[in-house]
């Protein structure tokens, strides 16, 4: 039977209904979105998904609430929110309408849910703490997307469901953006694993365009590699590579010396003709040329050596 309607509870929102819906409203957009707790709409029902309300989890009558006892777990015992309880069942056939290819969409479903999913999860469930996060705990998605809801003395009856309207193209802003990023990381790993092993042991690997390679660093154990330089419109850059995906530490810094020069200034701190830009923090110079942003790698490698005795990287290694 066709889906006509999507229910979900009325009143406050949370971020798990309004991710939810995002997920639903772009696979079943002919269906009205309901927020209500009359239980004349959160009874199952075969033309309607009900989420985030309902007092079960039965995928067979498409209801997928988490508020009940006991609550719908994880494998590993982590609990679900509505959030997690669609992406288990509907999030293979959202990256299929955002056109993930098949032989990427476990992989990305399975990212997707661990790194994206699953920490909203966790707060819905007061499973993570808000201070976790340190100073950024008023920082996290789930908190920016409440801030969207009216404020406790918006007196209009339809204020909460205009604030849901007005935050769901937010919340769908963020949750694409996740997607085409983890997409774009799959896209990436083949050109940058062909240029690792056409790099063979040189420290620094040249790729045709700017775009996401550590993961494929990584994968490949690459270990010995410290820069990477790629085309950048009408220049070219050298950037560094992060010790972990989750640090800002890198395996090896740019040159001290190059530390927040431009133009005539670098070019004379580097001695390389071309070089217009490096970093105050050392992780990113630019050059007019590949010529020129070659032989700032060069030199850059020259410095690790020189500073890590007995690693055998001199200017022969690039």
């Amino acid at each position: 039977m066709t889906i006509t309607h999507l229910v979900t509870h009325s009143g406050g929102f949370h971020a798990d209904e309004l991710l939810s819906s995002v997920i639903l409203t772009r696979l079943f957009p002919d269906a009205v979105l309901v927020r209500s707790r009359d239980p004349g709409w959160t009874a199952p029902d075969a033309s309607r998904i009900i989420y985030d309300v309902g007092r079960a989890y039965d995928a067979e009558a498409q209801v997928f609430d988490h508020h009940q006892r006991p609550n719908p777990l994880r494998d590993d015992g982590q609990p679900f929110s509505s959030f997690g309880l669609i992406w288990r069942h509907f999030g293979e056939n959202y990256l299929r309408a955002m056109a993930v290819p098949e032989t990427d969409l476990a992989e990305i479903h399975q990212s997707v849910d661990r790194e994206f999913v699953l920490p909203v999860d966790l707060l819905d469930n007061g499973a993570l703490a808000p201070s976790e996060a340190g100073l950024l705990a008023g920082m996290t998605l789930p908190v920016l997307l409440e801030t969207l809801k009216p404020a406790f003395d918006e007196r209009r009856p339809d204020a909460e469901d205009q604030a849901f309207a007005q935050a769901l193209p937010v919340a769908r802003a963020f949750v694409e953006a996740a997607i085409r990023t983890r997409a774009a990381k799959r896209r990436a790993e083949d050109t940058v694993l062909q240029a690792i092993e056409s790099a063979g042991k040189s420290p620094v690997l040249e790729l045709p365009a700017g775009m996401p390679f550590r993961a494929a660093i990584d994968k490949a154990g690459a270990d010995h590699m410290l820069f990477v330089v790629h085309p950048r419109g009408d220049d070219w850059a050298l950037t560094t590579i992060r010790k972990t995906g989750d640090s800002f530490e890198n395996r090896a810094d740019l040159p001290a010396s190059w530390a927040g020069l431009t133009d005539a200034k670098l070019e004379q701190a580097c001695g390389v003709k071309g070089a217009t830009f490096c970093h105050n923090a050392r992780f990113i110079a630019v050059a007019r040329t590949r010529d020129a942003i070659l032989e700032m790698a060069h030199l850059a490698v020259r410095q690790v050596s020189w500073n890590t005795p007995g690693t055998g990287m001199g200017g022969d290694g690039i």
